[in-house]
């Protein structure tokens, strides 16, 4: 044995000392009490939830940078007075700015650039740029009462992910897949879609958003890309076949095997897990993006752009095709969102690229009969202020604001054509039933069939969930 990559576990389990059974015992009794609540590593067998679901996957379309609640979805009939006014001490309450506007003279108030027009059998109000959102507000459950702490963009956005706003911590999906596991042995249970950036000055996008943290690292997200193959390495090498990957892989497992009962290493089981999967995704992600066998009815339906790999669009019809090939956990990405200036003439081009997409997306689950039993979530990392960045009242940005945005759920378990809380008349704090990150991701996991509070996984001496000590279930929401 190489005496320079035993593990800890390895050096106790051949002591025969009583101190190095005993701690043998007390490390053994870990990885057991964690694994229990996850699904087999090897046969990918999916594990048991705390109880019935509502949502069998999630379709979680991320908005990075921020969309602007005032401009979309939160109506304030009072801005028209209150328009240019500047916001008052007694509002702001002290509340912290970000550098780019704490060194304003003033904040202005601005109210929507847009009209708001009610839609569908609720009522609902949303604004004229999302003209296709307006045809599903009767699916939708739209909160205008979420708030977050971060207030920048990384830690904000790594907050909704992980749970924590440092990085490391494993991501939502990561905790889906570690307690649900997969439906389909051929395609990994978490998925990873990002749109073409056109917006140069978007912030970017890390790979650690979907990784695993400390959840054994088969957990992790799987990215597909837009151009080449969808998974690198997905082919194979010219001139090997099927029969030949098949013995390598055999003769590799049995070598990996080795290694584990001589060293112990739980992660060998996630590297043979790893090569097994990546060998069946081989013969099921070629037909799963070939969209050539959807009907011109798919992409009147989705647009013209779901013909164009790596648009919003596209993503949201691959979506569609993952979840019905029973992939747990689907994670898109579209980034732009952050208008510190000019959003008036920004908020609409990116609205445009991602509003058909979105409401198609639920139309289609809805016509399969696949949306009572997904959860559709849509939102950013926080929402954006009311006063005006920068003194133009045409060309004026909207900063940062994690103190109330709106975001919508649909779907997996969720009342439809409702609105869940509401903001004060400056759209500058929560008024009425706040709901925080951790809540949100509560009732994601509740939906799902996990109690959060009760999926945990321990690490370095400590029991984590997503939810960290916080959230609660948002039961109003439920259907």
């Amino acid at each position: 044995m190489d005496p320079y990559t035993i593990n800890r576990r390895h050096f106790f389990g051949r002591s025969a000392t009583g101190i190095g059974a005993v701690a043998l015992a007390s490390l053994l009794d870990d990885d057991v009490s964690a694994k229990s609540k996850g699904p087999d590593l090897l046969s990918g067998q999916p594990g048991v939830p705390h109880f019935v679901p509502k949502a069998k996957r999630v379709i979680y379309m991320f908005q990075s940078g921020a969309p602007s609640q005032v401009d979309l979805f939160d109506p304030k009939p009072s801005l028209e007075k209150l328009n240019g006014q500047n916001l008052p001490d007694s509002i702001r309450q002290g509340q912290r700015l970000t550098g780019m506007t704490s060194g304003q003279k003033s904040f202005p108030a601005a109210k929507s650039f847009s009209p708001f027009r009610a839609h569908g059998q609720c009522g609902t109000q949303i604004s004229d740029l999302l003209p296709w959102h307006a045809k599903i507000v009767d699916e939708m459950c739209l909160i205008r009462s979420m708030h977050t702490e971060a207030i920048n963009h990384d830690p904000a956005i790594t907050f909704f992910q992980t749970g924590h706003q440092q990085p490391g911590r494993p991501s939502a999906g990561a905790w889906a897949s570690y307690g649900l596991g997969s439906s389909n042995k051929d395609l990994p249970a978490y998925v990873v879609l990002l749109s073409k950036n056109t917006d140069p000055q978007a912030q970017p996008i890390y790979a650690r958003l979907w990784g695993s943290g400390f959840l054994p690292s088969n957990h992790q997200g799987v990215k597909f890309r837009s151009t080449g193959d969808p998974v690198l390495y997905l082919k194979d090498p010219t001139g090997d076949n099927n029969e030949g990957r098949r013995k390598l892989l055999d003769s590799l497992s049995q070598l990996n095997q080795l290694r584990r009962s001589q060293t112990g290493n739980p992660e060998i089981d996630t590297r043979i897990a790893a090569y097994e999967m990546a060998h069946r995704m081989q013969m099921s992600v070629p037909d799963l993006t070939d969209l050539s066998k959807e009907p011109e009815s798919t992409f009147k339906l989705y647009g013209e752009d779901a013909r164009i790999p790596g648009t919003h669009a596209a993503n949201c019809l691959l979506a569609r095709r993952l979840c019905e090939r029973g992939v747990r956990f689907v994670q898109l990405y579209h980034r732009g969102w952050d208008h510190h200036s000019n959003i008036p003439g920004r908020h609409p081009k990116i609205t445009k690229e991602t509003d058909q997409g979105s409401a198609a997306l639920v139309m289609d689950l809805k016509e399969r009969g696949l949306l009572k039993d997904t959860l559709i979530i849509w939102g950013g990392e926080f929402g954006r202020t009311v006063y005006r960045q920068g003194g133009n009242a045409k060309t004026f940005g909207r900063d940062h604001h994690p103190r109330c945005f709106s975001m919508w759920l649909a779907g997996g378990g969720v009342k439809g054509g409702i609105t869940h809380g509401e903001t004060d008349d400056w759209c500058y704090n929560v008024a009425k039933n706040p709901v925080h990150v951790h809540d949100l991701n509560a009732t994601i996991q509740h939906l799902m069939g996990i109690d959060h509070e009760r999926l945990t996984y321990r690490y370095q001496g400590r029991d984590y969930r997503l939810t960290d000590v916080h959230g609660k279930v948002v039961k109003a929401i439920l259907a």
